[in-house]
C-alpha cells in the first residue's frame, strides 16, 4: 500500500513511477541518489504501515462481535503471510458467524475466493446473499454478471426481473468504511507512518487506510448491465425493466449506481424532458463526486477535515450520503454551477 496515495469511495489516485535517470553528469548523479533516497523512505514508510495494519487485526481478532471482525478480516485482506489465525478467510468466516452478522458481512466474504482460478466471486457467499437480501437489487445484479460469464442468459433475464422489482440498491460499502472507520482508531499510529509532506498526521493516515481499503469492497459489473439493456432495447420487456431498475439505482448507495440509473433514464426513456432531467442529473452527479475527491485529497493535509471525514464514516450510511454530507459541512454547493457540461452518455 503505497502511503502517499488515498483511495477515496472509489476515486482512486495514479501511482506514477519515477524514471530511473542514466548516469553521467554529476547533475544526473545527484538526482538519482536523490530518487533512490526518496524511494528508500516510501518503502520504509510502507513496510510501517503495512506494520501498523498487522498490529490493529491483532488487536480486533480476539473480538466476537460483527463489526470489529469485519474491520479486522478487511484489514488483514491486503496483507501477504498473515498467520492463519489473522488471515482474511479466517476472520471473513467468523464474523459472518457472529450473532449480529448481517448481508454486509456475507457482502465482504464475497472477496473470500480465488482470482486466479476465476472462482471469484464466492458463490456460497452470492446464494446466501440471495436468501438474505433478496430486495436488494444489488445482489441480483452480481448474480446477473455471474450468469452473463457462465454464458447462461436465461437466467440473467430473470436475474434482470429480480433486480427491477427489487426494492432498494446497496452494494454495503457504508457498513465496510463504518467497520474500518473505527478498526483503525483502535491504535495511535505509529510515528514512522506518517508522512512529513502531509499534515494531517494520525488522522491523515487513519483516513488513508480506511477509505482506501472500503473503495476495493465488491460491486457488481454495472457495466454488463448497461450492454445489456442497451443491446435488448427494442424488446418491450426488457426496456420496461431496465427503466424501473434505473430509478431505483438512482437512489442507490453508490455513485456509480445512480450514475448507471441515470444513464438508463437518459437513453430509454422517450420523453426529452425525462431525458433532459437525467442529464441535469448527472451533471450535478459528477460535480458531487469530483468536489468529493478534491475534499478528501485536502484533508489529508488537514487534521479536522481527516477527522471530521473519519466521524461521518463512523457515523455509517451509504457512500453518497457521506458525501452529500461531507460537501454541506464543507459548505460545497451540491448542485454544479449552470455553465458545468455534462458529458453525453455513451
Amino acid at each position: 500500500m503505497r502511503g502517499s496515495c488515498i483511495l477515496a469511495l472509489g476515486l482512486a489516485c495514479s501511482l506514477v513511477a519515477t524514471p530511473l535517470l542514466a548516469a553521467g553528469s554529476p547533475a544526473h548523479k545527484t538526482t538519482h541518489a536523490a530518487s533512490k533516497k526518496a524511494e528508500a523512505k516510501a518503502a520504509a514508510r510502507d513496510k510501517a504501515l503495512r506494520g501498523f495494519q498487522r498490529d490493529l487485526v491483532s488487536v480486533l481478532a480476539p473480538r466476537v462481535d460483527a463489526q470489529p471482525l469485519l474491520g479486522a478480516a478487511l484489514l488483514a485482506r491486503p496483507l501477504t503471510n498473515q498467520p492463519e489465525v489473522n488471515s482474511f478467510h479466517v476472520l471473513i468466516h467468523r464474523a459472518t458467524q457472529a450473532s449480529d452478522a448481517g448481508p454486509a458481512v456475507t457482502w465482504a466474504e464475497l472477496s473470500d475466493c480465488d482470482a486466479k482460478a476465476e472462482a471469484c466471486p464466492n458463490t456460497k457467499a452470492l446464494a446466501k446473499l440471495v436468501t438474505q437480501a433478496p430486495d436488494n437489487a444489488a445482489v441480483w445484479l452480481l448474480k446477473l454478471g455471474q450468469d452473463m460469464r457462465n454464458m447462461q442468459k436465461k437466467d440473467a433475464h430473470a436475474d434482470l426481473a429480480r433486480a427491477a422489482d427489487a426494492k432498494l440498491y446497496d452494494d454495503y460499502a457504508g457498513t465496510s468504511l463504518k467497520a474500518l472507520a473505527y478498526a483503525v482508531a483502535t491504535l495511535p499510529p505509529p510515528a514512522d507512518t506518517l508522512d512529513p509532506a502531509e499534515s494531517a498526521g494520525p488522522a491523515g493516515v487513519q483516513m488513508m487506510i480506511a477509505f482506501g481499503l472500503a473503495a476495493a469492497q465488491p460491486q457488481p459489473g454495472l457495466r454488463v448491465v448497461a450492454e445489456l439493456c442497451k443491446s435488448e432495447a427494442d424488446d418491450a420487456a426488457v426496456k420496461a425493466e431496465c427503466l424501473k431498475l434505473g430509478k431505483t439505482l438512482e437512489w442507490g448507495s453508490s455513485a456509480l449506481a445512480r450514475s448507471l440509473g441515470l444513464h438508463l433514464r437518459e437513453t430509454l426513456n422517450s420523453d426529452p424532458a425525462q431525458q433532459q432531467d437525467a442529464r441535469n442529473a448527472r451533471r450535478d452527479l459528477v460535480w458531487q463526486v469530483q468536489n468529493f475527491a478534491q475534499l478528501a485529497s485536502r484533508a489529508r493535509n488537514n487534521k479536522a477535515e481527516a477527522q471530521h471525514l473519519l466521524a461521518l464514516a463512523r457515523n455509517g450510511g451509504s457512500q453518497m450520503s457521506l458525501i452529500l454530507a461531507a460537501l454541506r459541512d464543507a459548505h460545497i454547493p451540491t448542485e454544479a454551477p449552470a455553465d458545468a457540461q455534462p458529458k453525453a452518455s455513451e
